[in-house]
């Protein structure tokens, strides 16, 4: 179906497009006609597309017999009207359109391409025809399968009892803008959260991230042997189609016992019971046994020593 837009609006239209997710492909021809087609860079298998077309002559003479046909050599895709005709182009004017296309559910991802058949007659003078100029475009049309919305996690690679380590959960849409989003983070029995472990938001758009922050405490509790603890996001939205998802994801934590030193990469330091500096960042949990330190700090202070004595030679 063609949908005649005024230029305003059209112009806009095309703006957008540009701007947000789409491509477009711009030919000069004879006589100053520029031909301007616009598309969305990727489609959704099953979902419907436009193309907007917009024919401006720029010239100094009239154009007539004006036709654009876009065809696709794919049952896939599919057009109920993917004509323009235009009678009489006068010099200076323009001409704006928009074809409404479907692809089928069964399409496979891959690139197909659509052929736009472009035709005119340049008037000399604005009174005597010219051999018709002819055009053929490839139009690329990227048909990608059903939405992605990625569900990140970053934890610690180990924690131990009574302790607070961070969460972090990064909500990504690839495809589409999805609205309605909840997301869940379901710790195990012996392990509490500070702070809420429901967060909402009203929409995420296509590819920009959403990060959550959480602190999550374990049990004090002593810890006598290494294990696997199971943490579950769950996360609920609306796609943009107006259907429900779900998507969720299984995180399991190592939970061990503490050495009597464990440093952090931040910096910070745990003695015994004791924590010595703020654990600020994600980081990755190293112990190291008390022996092995002294020792490195014995090698550092010989060090220090063989320098000395040679600077007094």
């Amino acid at each position: 179906m063609i949908r005649l837009l005024p230029l305003a609006l059209l112009l806009s239209l095309a703006f957008a497009l540009q701007s947000v997710d789409a491509a477009t492909i711009r030919q000069t021809l004879e006589g100053g006609m520029d031909v301007s087609l616009s598309y969305p860079d990727s489609v959704i298998s099953g979902r419907s597309f436009d193309l907007s077309v917009f024919i401006q002559n720029n010239g100094w003479e009239d154009k007539q017999d004006v036709l654009l046909v876009v065809t696709s050599s794919e049952d896939l895709i599919n057009a109920k009207n993917s004509t323009v005709t235009i009678e009489r182009l006068s010099a200076g004017s323009s001409y704006g359109a928009t074809m409404a296309f479907t692809t089928t559910p069964d399409s496979q991802p891959r690139t197909y391409y659509l052929n736009a058949y472009y035709s005119q007659v340049l008037l000399s003078n604005n009174e005597t025809p010219n051999p018709p100029t002819v055009r053929n475009i490839a139009i690329p049309v990227v048909l990608k399968g059903q939405p992605q919305v990625q569900l990140n996690t970053v934890t610690p690679s180990a924690i131990f009892e009574n302790a607070e380590f961070p969460f972090y959960v990064e909500v990504v849409s690839l495809d589409v803008d999805i609205t309605n989003v909840h997301v869940l983070v379901l710790p195990p029995d012996d392990v509490m959260f500070r702070g809420q472990t429901t967060h909402t938001f009203s929409s995420i758009q296509k590819g920009v991230p959403v990060e959550i922050h959480l602190q999550m405490i374990t049990s004090p509790e002593e810890v006598t042997s290494e294990h696997k603890i199971p943490f579950e996001v769950v996360l609920n939205y609306v796609d943009d189609q107006g259907e429900e998802q779900t998507v969720s994801k299984t995180v399991p934590l190592l939970l061990r016992p503490r050495t009597f030193m464990e440093f952090t990469t931040d910096g910070g330091l745990w003695i015994g019971g004791f924590f010595l500096a703020p654990y600020v960042s994600i980081g990755t949990l190293v112990g190291i046994p008390a022996g092995a330190l002294f020792s490195i700090l014995i090698h550092r202070l010989q060090k220090k020593k063989s320098g000395k004595k040679r600077k007094t030679k």
